[in-house]
């Protein structure tokens, strides 16, 4: 029979947190995990498991005692590996968690961070990642190792800070996809994953503010590859069932009165999901949400999206009056003041504007969207 690897990746954390619990280190047992998968990959299609969590712990056990015995004439590790215990059923206990929290532990780097989670808590091969990521399988094999390394001595006795969690999953799902590991699906896989190990209204904002997103995608591309801006997008072609679970989980969260980034994200892609059109979006309220976005976090990044909210609710000039209060080096930054400008009637510096936003994209497809905007203004100037 084929194997179920979505099963398979959902028991990995598990599996990881019993090794732990045991004795073993986590680079110690993440190597022993992942050579367990491999006789996964081996056995299972002809012989699967009756306690699949029971059979990935016994023969990774093996794994890491066989590795650690081979290293005892050096290291005498021998003196503190327990000895191993009888085949049996596995103890009820969600080690799900206190993974999440040392792979998002403060002193990795986002992108350490990044690796190590999908490694350890996805399941993902370091093939995989490399792949999603575009990066040499060495690489990114460089960079796991080095990231479990650098928490080789945490132990996983003391609650984590699940902002950095939340980060480091915010991160994966807005790297989207590439490859044959769609990075926007493991994300709202690993998110509901966390859900389930915690209750926080947090959490439940996260994975309602990524369903909500994912629910555009569809409409998001071109045939040819190319961007559609939100305004002129599809909406028919918008995943109805993601945006009523986003709904559904947001107003859950949003009403323990526990208000938090997130939240607040996936609000204001709720109302752009319940407008059935571009003109229809309910701009006033999408401004005020904005506000407390802007209370809660105090981000630029943040003050730049508003200053089209308020753009669309009150017009271009209370925009444009609301972009001169911010810095002209953030990101998006002449993107926004192209349009802007546009709206405002005056297409020669919006063209040159989006030009200048062109030169300083971060992904192609962007890049090559602000072009064929500052061309197609160009272009009616000639008309």
């Amino acid at each position: 029979m084929p194997l179920d690897e979505a099963l398979v990746r959902s028991l990995v954390p598990g599996v990881l947190g019993v090794l732990v619990r045991r004795g073993a280190d986590f680079a110690a047992a993440e190597d022993a995990v992942q050579e367990a998968l491999v006789e996964v990959v081996r056995v299972w299609p002809a012989d699967p498991p009756r306690d699949p969590t029971g059979w990935l712990v016994t023969v990774a056990w093996r794994r890491f005692l066989d590795a650690t015995r081979s290293e005892a004439a050096r290291r005498r590790r021998e003196e503190r590996v327990e000895e191993e215990p009888a085949p049996g059923p596995v103890p009820e206990a969600d080690e799900t968690l206190q993974l999440y929290f040392l792979c998002a532990h403060p002193s990795l780097s986002p992108s350490s961070a990044v690796a190590l989670t999908l490694r350890a808590v996805g399941g993902l091969t370091t093939r995989q990642i490399a792949e999603a990521y575009l990066v040499p399988e060495a690489t990114m094999a460089q960079r796991i190792s080095r990231a479990k390394r650098t928490i080789a001595g945490a132990r996983l006795d003391r609650p984590g800070d699940v902002g950095t969690v939340l980060r480091v999953l915010y991160l994966v799902f807005n790297e989207g996809y590439s490859g044959d590991v769609d990075l926007v699906a493991e994300a709202i896989r690993l998110c509901r994953q966390l859900r389930a190990a915690l209750d926080h209204p947090e959490v439940a904002g996260l994975l309602a503010l990524m369903l909500l997103h994912a629910a555009r995608r569809p409409a998001r591309t071109a045939p040819d590859g190319s961007l559609v801006p939100l305004a002129a997008q599809d909406r028919s072609r918008w995943d109805t069932t993601a945006i009523a679970e986003g709904v559904q989980i947001l107003q859950t969260a949003l009403s323990r009165d526990r208000l938090g980034e997130y939240q607040v994200q996936a609000a204001i892609a709720a109302l752009h999901a319940d407008a059935r059109s571009a003109a229809e979006t309910d701009w006033v309220q999408i401004v005020e949400w904005y506000d407390e976005l802007v209370r809660l976090t105090g981000s630029p990044v943040v003050r730049l999206n508003r200053v089209v909210a308020v753009a669309e609710s009150d017009g271009p000039r209370a925009g444009l009056a609301a972009l001169a209060e911010l810095a002209p080096g953030l990101p998006r930054y002449a993107a926004v003041a192209a349009y802007l400008h546009e709206r405002d009637g005056d297409p020669a510096t919006a063209a040159r504007l989006y030009a200048e936003a062109a030169r300083s994209a971060t992904s192609l497809p962007e890049r090559d969207h602000l072009t064929r905007e500052a061309a197609r203004l160009r272009a009616a100037q000639l008309t």
